[in-house]
């Protein structure tokens, strides 16, 4: 990790820019987030996720599955400025982790392979984009293993999926079956790549020339319907100046109108600094996303909250509109709450700082109100709630402690995962008595029940959860219910004629009381319903009984011997009776 300096001092440098990299599992984005830094100069070596030496994905869990679950934090600096990325985890039961970053990213980077039959595993998030209005390019990532008319084909695949035109920005170069290099169809440049180094500029190829041609007509016809000048120079067969076309891409990107399709190797650093340079150029600045999220007057975005680590619970989200500080008043719900020390993170590590900028992706402590997709206000400005769409909770654990003196550690500690996982939920089944734990998919509880272990010191035992049967009726029925006990002294007596029938699935119990001319006095009529709620616990199946109404119309009762106990009796026998 750099010095706290390099990426949190001022100099001068722009607001800072917020990258989110998305995109399906095993695509490369965690390799590409470890790319941009190697070649940015963040760091001297480039780290693989598969050999565990990566800046990102560096929890336990991660680093045993070789892929992200959870989000990582990284921050580079590129030519004087700084970008803060957001590597959101791509599997299905972890992507739910890093939605609520999404919403005040700058740019999205959406991250694919080049197999036009994968392409479709593309399609939740492109949508999700373009929900949220949030810019964003493709990155065509492991170009080195395209087959021959993979990029045309995976364009006509993506761009049914997107509401905004592709524009492809370059074309591979190939030599033999493998690609070698590509051509930026908006500068009209061939270059090679080199691995670890910067693409080295060649002569295009002759080959090369046609489709060059025709693939940059395409991009400055797409230009052209955001362009009137542009527009007039193609009508008029001119060849648009570079400038022109270069400024069209970075305000029609900047602005969601259009989407960049850019290719490359993560791991050999093929077009990963055209792709810095994209970054440069074509993302917008952080007014942008404070306007999306009505941040204007200023405010912290939190994206996720973290617990376990050293710092204890930390607030994990994006400045916006203003600088904040150390002791600054956020306002959240309603309530005031004072920041914090302010940490900038990288990977697994964090620096604190006294300031961030606008624009930065930080931690902050001691913002005890503050929850994922929450907008804290600051200088005056209400906070509020941002929706975020989370994917249906599908599995689904009994978990138990191993040790009965764990039990209350263990709840606080499923409390401490569901905060920082909105993708998690536990309850406690009051029918089973079983505490059950639900989550995306098994590989998502998987996980964790390993960070229960791993961060509380917890073993538990996991079994699927226990049924909870329910029973109801079909058709109605009429019932008397007489309790008539003599013994010494007074008697007991209870007499009650109920109506059941069903009701619909969901509408649960009703009682209805429809007694005339006193045959049963008014202070036993609760009685009876209360014997019918004792009938409904255990029902002829032997599970509780729901969805049915009870009409009480006649009974009968004695001056001496009736009483609340003889007609809660009575209202039992014939609720059990009825529902037999």
């Amino acid at each position: 990790m750099a010095s706290t300096q390099s990426y949190g001092a001022n100099n001068g440098r722009r607001a800072t820019r917020a990258v989110a990299l998305v995109g399906p599992a095993g695509t490369g984005k965690t390799s590409l987030a470890e790319a941009l830094l190697f070649a940015s100069g963040m760091i001297a070596r480039q780290g693989s996720v598969d050999a565990g030496t990566s800046v990102g994905d560096a929890s336990p869990e991660a680093r045993a599955r070789r892929g992200s679950t959870e989000i990582n934090l990284l921050n580079f600096d590129y030519l004087g400025d700084h970008y803060a990325l957001i590597d959101l985890p791509g599997g299905a039961g972890f992507a739910a982790d890093g939605l609520a970053a999404l919403q005040s990213a700058d740019m999205a980077l959406v991250v694919i392979d080049p197999v036009p039959e994968r392409a479709v595993l593309a399609e939740p998030m492109l949508r999700r984009l373009d929900e949220l209005g949030v810019p964003h390019a493709i990155f065509v990532n492991k170009i080195e293993n395209a087959g021959a008319g993979a990029i045309r084909g995976l364009a006509a695949e993506l761009q049914p999926m997107s509401r905004e035109p592709l524009a492809l920005r370059q074309i591979p170069l190939r030599e033999g079956e493998h690609v070698t290099g590509y051509v930026d169809l908006a500068l009209e440049r061939a270059y090679r790549f080199q691995p670890g180094k910067e693409s080295l500029r060649v002569e295009m190829p002759g080959e090369a020339i046609a489709r060059e041609r025709s693939e940059r007509t395409h991009l400055l016809e797409t230009l052209a319907d955001f362009d009137d000048a542009l527009m007039e120079a193609l009508l008029m067969d001119e060849e648009p100046e570079t400038a022109l076309v270069m400024a069209d891409l970075a305000v029609d990107t900047g602005a969601n109108k259009l989407v960049p399709v850019l290719l490359g190797s993560a791991l050999t650093g093929g077009g990963v600094r055209r792709l810095l340079k994209l970054l440069r150029h074509e993302a917008p600045s952080p007014d942008a996303a404070s306007t999306r999220l009505g941040a204007e007057g200023g405010g912290l975005h939190v994206f996720k909250v973290a617990n376990g680590g050293a710092m204890g619970r930390l607030a994990l989200g994006r400045v916006l509109g203003a600088a904040l500080a150390e002791g600054d008043e956020l306002m959240a719900g309603g309530e005031a709450a004072r920041t914090g020390s302010l940490f900038f993170v990288q990977g697994d590590k964090t620096a604190k700082r006294g300031e961030a900028r606008p624009g930065d992706v930080v931690a902050v402590a001691k913002v005890e109100t503050a929850r994922a997709g929450m907008l804290l206000g600051s200088k005056g400005s209400a906070g509020h709630e941002l929706l975020v769409e989370y994917p249906a909770r599908n599995a689904a654990l009994a978990i138990t402690t191993r040790e009965r003196k764990d039990d209350v550690k263990l709840s606080t500690a499923l409390h401490r995962l569901c905060e920082e996982d909105p993708a998690l939920e536990w309850t406690q089944d009051d029918a089973s008595h079983e505490t059950i734990l639900r989550g995306i998919n098994d590989e998502h509880l998987q996980v964790v029940i390993d960070r229960l272990q791993r961060r509380y010191g917890l073993p538990v035992n996991t079994r699927p959860p226990s049924i909870a049967y329910r029973e109801s009726i079909r058709k109605g029925a009429s019932m008397r219910g007489r309790h008539k006990k003599q013994s010494g002294g007074h008697g007991q007596y209870g007499d009650c004629v109920i109506e059941i029938r069903p009701r619909e699935r969901g509408e649960g119990f009703l009682f209805e009381d429809r007694i005339t001319g006193g045959a049963i006095p008014r202070q036993y009529i609760p009685a009876v319903e209360i014997g019918i709620h004792d009938a409904m616990l255990r029902g002829p199946l032997g599970f509780p009984v729901v969805d049915v109404a009870v009409t009480l119309v006649d009974g009968s009762f004695h001056s001496v011997d009736s009483s609340e106990l003889a007609f809660r009796i009575a209202g039992r026998m014939a609720m059990s009776d009825a529902l037999a």
